[in-house]
């Protein structure tokens, strides 16, 4: 596991995005804690710099659309998700454990964050 940072560090809406191989985004959606790899499969942009709404990450360079909880791109100009990691928090500190490359994307789920469309 990878200590991120101290859960009171990491505001709902903000993200933070850790320098590992690849790169790693954690957000905080109200409460609820998501990280994906953080290179837009679309083009080697970060998503912990697009714009958070909801479950919802878009990439600040084509506006390709994530979701955070499946990795799975939303709309076009991406194709393929992303990887999602497990998030846990130990005594007030934020962990990764980092997915391996053939189960990094989870599968359809029950929504566990804000509706989309409501501002994170």
């Amino acid at each position: 596991m990878i200590a991120v940072c101290r859960l009171e560090d990491l505001p709902a809406g903000e993200s933070v995005r850790l320098d590992t191989a690849p790169p790693v985004a954690v957000f905080n959606v109200d409460g609820e804690l998501f990280a994906i790899d953080d290179t837009c499969s679309h083009q080697d942009a970060s998503l912990s710099e697009g714009w958070l709404e909801g479950c919802l990450i878009e990439c600040p360079l084509h506006a390709a659309s994530f979701d955070l909880r499946t990795g799975r791109p939303t709309c076009l100009p991406a194709r393929r998700p992303v990887r999602t990691h497990q998030v846990y928090v130990e005594d007030g500190v934020i962990h990764v454990r980092l997915a391996t490359a053939e189960k990094g994307v989870a599968g359809e789920g029950p929504a566990a964050c804000a509706e989309e469309g409501s501002a994170a």
